[in-house]
């Protein structure tokens, strides 16, 4: 029986805790890790080359498409097999079944995770029904209704509620269970994860440079490249944030 050598990319800490505590106790798997987040997965997947990944599809930085998007361009056929962790609704999870890729979906159930383990094969084929998968998805995605882009926040400060236009606001930085919200140089600090914003933000104006900062374009003076040659991002402000590699390799890639 060949021992498959297992990642887990996952957000979640108890959906991470739960699928250790049962790779550890499937004969079939060897855990290698776990990570939490996307671009811990794709670094991850690059050096320990993983045969299987068990991966969330939203994280923080890159969703788990966006990392098997990107392994498919580096290395065609070389991808390991991935099980989708999803919370999706039914259109997406019909397109997995369809595709015959195996998926988890949240909150787990033993039964389901020894299921998917039992129908994976390491295989080519099963690299090309991961390829499958992520088009397929996508084809779901775009079908759902997509939210219109955030025009006005309603922020509390002091007491008060204060009405904020999204084009006021300069960055949003992650802050743990909090994002912090600067506008005309004020600070507001709401209750909610960066990922409450980041698909409700206009992909025009704001761009996610790394997985705790999402800065207004419009308030960028200047990229300007570390000496680890990641792009830095300086703001007019004087905040500075360092893009992460795949977002500095993308705005090389954007500019003339």
């Amino acid at each position: 029986m060949k021992i498959l050598r297992t990642l887990i990319a996952e957000d979640e800490v108890l959906a991470r805790e739960g699928l250790a505590a049962w790779v550890r106790e499937c004969p079939q798997l060897e855990l290698l890790g776990c990570v939490n987040d996307g671009e811990q997965a794709l670094a991850a997947i690059r050096t320990q080359q993983p045969d299987l990944v068990l991966m969330d599809i939203q994280m923080p930085g890159l969703t788990g498409l966006q990392v098997l998007r990107i392994l498919g361009q580096e290395a065609a056929g070389a991808l390991p097999a991935v099980i989708f962790t999803t919370a999706y609704d039914e259109h997406a999870l019909t397109a997995f079944e369809l595709h015959a890729v195996d998926y988890l979906l949240k909150p787990f159930s033993r039964e389901r995770f020894d299921e998917a383990i039992g129908h994976l094969s390491r295989d080519q084929a099963g690299t090309q029904r991961s390829l499958d998968a992520i088009q397929a998805l996508e084809a779901a995605q775009s079908q759902l209704p997509r939210l219109e882009p955030l025009r006005r926040l309603m922020v509390r400060d002091m007491g008060r509620i204060i009405p904020l236009q999204v084009e006021h606001i300069e960055h949003l930085r992650s802050d743990t269970k909090y994002t912090a919200i600067v506008a005309q140089g004020r600070t507001h600090l709401v209750r909610l994860p960066i990922s409450h914003f980041a698909d409700r933000l206009d992909p025009q104006r704001f761009l996610k440079v790394n997985r705790s900062c999402i800065v207004n374009l419009d308030c960028v003076e200047a990229l300007v490249p570390d000496e680890y040659s990641q792009l830095v991002v300086h703001l007019r402000d004087g905040s500075r944030f360092t893009a992460s590699r795949e977002v500095s390799k993308q705005l090389r890639a954007d500019s003339l």
